[in-house]
């Protein structure tokens, strides 16, 4: 059975709350399949609309422009993610336990387990990896924040900071230590499957490796096992 998991997003990065109808619903599922085949770069609201089987202005009318669509898409993610990290991690007490389950889900393919039926979260787990940065590593990224857009992003750091916290109260950067890992996680399996010089990982591509190496790094900076 797929549970119909329900995100508050910013209203700010739509016209129109996209949940709140069909026509919405199918404009995100239609553009993470056409991101994930195509790149971001390609998708234009024009190409959108003709998969969808509607006009390009109908798009507009929910959204203002691609950009926003993909902060839309990498908020609705992250809020997801911090979903899944809560629920999974909810019965673990030992914060050293709890971490390392928290790596395997930042390093693993995701699975659909609590499920939108509108979203693909594997997909889009995927786009993160490829095209999760495009969203802030922008001219704008400044008003973008003042917004709030990326405040799903900052809340997933801050409980996996918190997490950090709890293995070992005396280390001075968990929130730059739960951001790297977050980064590094996406970094390495892109790096893994695209340039696999960059990594140990090129020519097994399992991502059991990546796990492996984001433990080694974090609990050698912990200092704790």
């Amino acid at each position: 059975m797929k549970l119909q998991l329900q995100i508050k997003m910013n209203e700010a990065l739509f016209l129109r709350d996209p949940e709140s109808s069909e026509l919405g619903k199918n404009i995100i599922k239609y553009s993470v399949q056409l991101i994930y085949k195509y790149g971001f770069e390609t998708l234009t609201f024009k190409k959108l609309a003709e998969e969808i089987g509607t006009t390009e202005a109908s798009i507009y009318r929910y959204f203002e422009n691609k950009h926003k669509l993909l902060v839309y898409l990498t908020s609705w993610y992250w809020a997801w993610l911090e979903f899944q990290i809560s629920f999974q991690t909810n019965n673990i007490k030992d914060p050293v336990v709890k971490l390392k389950k928290v790596i395997k889900l930042l390093s693993t393919t995701m699975t659909e387990q609590e499920h939108t039926s509108y979203v693909n979260e594997n997909l889009l787990h995927q786009i993160i990896i490829a095209e999760g940065s495009k969203a802030y590593l922008t001219k704008q990224v400044g008003e973008d924040n003042k917004q709030h857009f990326f405040k799903p992003y900052k809340d997933l750091c801050a409980v996996i900071g918190k997490i950090i916290a709890e293995c070992n109260t005396k280390y001075k950067y968990p929130k730059s230590l739960a951001s790297t890992i977050i980064e590094m996680a996406h970094f390495q399996k892109f790096f893994m499957y695209n340039l696999p010089s960059l990594t140990d990982f090129g020519n097994t591509k399992k991502e059991e490796e990546i796990m492996a190496f984001l433990n080694d790094l974090v609990f050698s900076s912990l200092k704790v096992n």
